[in-house]
């Protein structure tokens, strides 16, 4: 059985994303000379204890068209589900594994070293269900605005949620049911390293405005350089860009709880 698989979905997880919005398409832009899904996959690669990636695709033509743009050593699940929650359990029922790590196309900078590390904090932990990474106020670091953070769920919850989850909230978001529910499952936080517990980070691609900020900073770092210690160091040089990303994370976070 194969431990930790690495899952990318081909369409980004935003807020009232439509195949109409520039941004659904996403995974083809090209980033470094790759399309940004290549990208994905080969930098999450680089994780020593992620035992495969997997790219997955919903029925409908978008998904199945940029699926196709996935490298060829990664294994390509069509699915047949319309929701992530669906996709995600597939995948467990597929392709036999102990846990999962799920990853956005949308997060350019996400870290395979703080992967490794997420899922060493597992390793030893049979009983755990779900692990994330948390900022001091207690949020999942993976749910902020960073695009740095993955999070690990146990192949055997996802499928359990996918039998219990009703509701389209739920089932687009997979996290979103395991943490509501700790009667059922077994959660675990990780602290984010204290350089990262920050409001005025935001590296996770949500609107055009982002795409031009993770451009400027591949501009300036190149694409050898863009674990996030090198990213807060630039950052920090730049306190104006860095007063936008808070302004731009403050304004999603008051959206957020108007929906709510």
């Amino acid at each position: 059985m194969l431990n930790t698989l690495g899952v990318v979905e081909v369409l980004p997880s935003l807020d009232g994303l439509s195949s109409k919005s520039p941004l659904a398409g996403i995974a083809r832009r090209r980033f470094a000379g790759k399309t940004l899904l290549e990208w994905v996959v080969r930098r999450v690669t680089d994780a020593d204890h992620l035992a495969q990636v997997v790219v997955t695709a919903g029925p409908d033509t978008l998904s199945r068209s940029l699926a196709q743009l996935a490298p060829p050593d990664a294994r390509v699940l069509l699915c047949e589900s319309k929701d992530p929650l669906g996709r995600l359990a597939a995948v467990a029922k597929q392709i036999p594994c102990r846990g999962i790590v799920r990853l956005a196309v949308s997060d350019p900078f996400v870290d395979p070293i703080l992967i490794d590390r997420l899922i060493a904090s597992v390793a030893a932990d049979e009983d755990c269900d779900y692990a994330c990474f948390s900022l001091s106020d207690g949020r999942p670091a993976h749910q902020s605005r960073m695009g740095i953070f993955a999070d690990w769920c146990r192949a055997d919850a996802i499928l359990q949620a996918d039998r219990l989850a009703r509701s389209p909230e739920d089932r687009a978001d997979p996290s979103r049911f395991l943490c509501s529910h700790p009667e059922v499952f077994s959660l675990k936080q990780v602290p984010v390293p204290s350089r990262l517990d920050r409001s005025d980070l935001r590296l996770a691609i949500r609107d055009e405005e982002d795409w031009e900020n993770v451009e400027t900073i591949l501009d300036a770092l190149g694409p050898e350089s863009l674990d996030w210690q090198f990213i807060t160091s630039l950052l920090d040089r730049h306190p104006q860009m860095c007063r936008r990303m808070a302004e731009h994370n403050q304004a999603d976070f008051a959206g957020q709880r108007q929906l709510v």
